[in-house]
Order: C-alpha cells, then structure tokens, then sequence
C-alpha cells in the first residue's frame, strides 16, 4: 500500500511538471513536506520600496538612502510620481525613481534632510502596483547608520580607508536633442585601485571600474548603446536612444568590483551614482 501511495504522489508531480507552471501554480506541496521549488515570475508581480540607511554630511546634514527590489524577472513596471509613488509627510516628489528594473536594487537614490530631522521623525515612501501598496519608512535612529564613503572589502580590515568609490563625472549633465537623434555622454572617473585581483601571471591588479547604465526617469524607452562596459584609463563613452520625446533622466552607476554590481549586496560600498538629464524634442 505504501509504494502504491509513494507511485502515486509521484506520477500527480510529474503531470504537473509535464502540464507546466499554470498547475503547479508557485509551488509543489505534497503531504505537507516543504516546497519542491519556488517558481520565477516573470511578471505580474509587485514592487517593494527598501529603506537602505543613512549617512551624514560634512554640513551635517543627513543622507537618507532607498532602493527598491521589482519581484518580476522581466516585467519592468513605470509608476509616475504621484499617488503611487509618492514620499510624506512633505513633497510627493524627493527624487525617487519612476522607472523600476528588475529585481534588487540598492541605494538607488538618497533624500537629503536638515540637521535638525530628529531621530524619532519618519519619511515615508510609498509604491503601488496593481492597486497593492507597500510603504517604507525611512528613519535618523541609530542602527540605521551605513558607510557609503569606504569599506574594508577589498582592502585591508587594518585601515578604515583602505577601499573608497570612484570619483565620477558625466558630461555633459544636461543637454538637449532632436527626436530620433541619440545622446552622447561621456564618462570619466578615478579609482583608488582596489579591490585587486590575482592575474594568470600570479601578480595582483586592480580588479576595474565599469559602468551600467539605466533610465531613472522619462516617458518612453531608452536604449544605452552599450548598457555596461569596462572603464578604459578611466574613460568611457554612450550613446541613449529614446523612443518618445520628453524629459529624461539617465543613472549611471560605476562601480570599482566591489559593489552592487558585482554582486555584493551586503554591502554600501563602493560605486558611485551619477545622474545626467536630457530632453528628447
């Protein structure tokens, strides 16, 4: 009886795996063991604001950081500030993203707040999708505060200092052009050539900056030509094509191979955000 149960259990699995996601649903249940996998969605799902931490200012004022994880694998999701993407208490608009890529996204933007802000205040974010809102809130207590200026990763835990961001600068930060013509921006930025990495040599070498690119804002799609690339003596070139005239604003972010775009999530160092606006006429 037992192996006609266990023959049983497995020929319904295999139906399911054979007929595909829309019977499995998210997941595999049986006799209430834990689930077999977890299934990706590519879409249809929501949108999660992240409060990140906060760091100060030498005026002393404070940074307040937020990212965002999009749960979908492919769908990206444009929210327009307003009702459902909106801060409080104060001004809906405090810079944040209104176009969201997919997955996890970490220290996307930062809201600044005077000195005076008090540790008990809260600045709220809220994000709705699909008629579901989520709301974070961003908060001066203590066991908040991240390191954004350096990190021991890459470096040497001896020396606080030992592993910083890249200095950036894209130019130009503003410019104007034609529909149908693409923007040109240039990327420059300085290193402190760590972290390192051993060559096939046997000899240690900075690891390299590189560079990705993403729309933060805008009313059409934007293609970057190329989306990423290595930094080549501290330089690179990209041209953005838009698909709609309007306002834009481009991210770039230029890591040094020890942050977010290399993975390492854990940590608030060490890349470097840079934003340049353009207007497609």
């Amino acid at each position: 009886m037992k192996a006609f149960i266990q023959l049983t259990i497995a020929a319904t699995i295999f139906a399911a795996v054979v007929a595909g996601p829309s019977s499995l649903g998210a997941q595999v249940n049986v006799a209430g063991q834990q689930p077999l996998y977890q299934l990706r969605h590519w879409n249809g799902q929501g949108l999660a604001p992240v409060y990140e931490g906060w760091d100060q200012n030498d005026d002393g004022t404070y940074n307040m950081w937020f990212g965002y994880m999009n749960r979908n694998f492919e769908e990206v999701l444009d929210i327009p500030v307003g009702a459902d993407n909106k801060f409080e208490p104060g001004q809906a608009d405090r810079g944040q993203p209104t176009f969201f890529d997919t997955r996890r996204h970490k220290d996307v933007f930062r809201v600044v707040v005077p000195k005076d802000f008090g540790e008990s205040a809260k600045l709220n974010w809220t994000l709705t999708t699909r008629g579901k809102s989520e709301v974070v809130s961003g908060t001066l207590n203590r066991v908040w505060q991240i390191d954004r200026r350096r990190t021991t990763r890459g470096g040497n835990s001896e020396q606080v200092n030992s592993n910083t961001p890249p200095d950036v600068k894209a130019t130009p930060d503003t410019q104007s052009v034609a529909a149908g013509t693409a923007a040109s921006i240039n990327v420059t930025a300085t290193d402190d050539g760590l972290p390192t990495r051993r060559g096939r040599g046997g000899e240690e070498g900075p690891v390299g900056m590189t560079v990705e690119w993403a729309k933060f804002r805008g009313p059409g799609n934007v293609t970057m030509t190329p989306p990423k690339q290595n930094l080549s003596k501290g330089q690179a070139a990209v041209k953005a094509s838009f698909s709609a005239p309007g306002e834009y604003i481009l991210l770039a972010i230029v890591d040094d191979g020890s942050g977010e775009s290399a993975g390492n999530f854990g940590y608030h160092c060490c890349w470097t955000n840079v934003q340049v606006k353009v207007t497609v006429k």
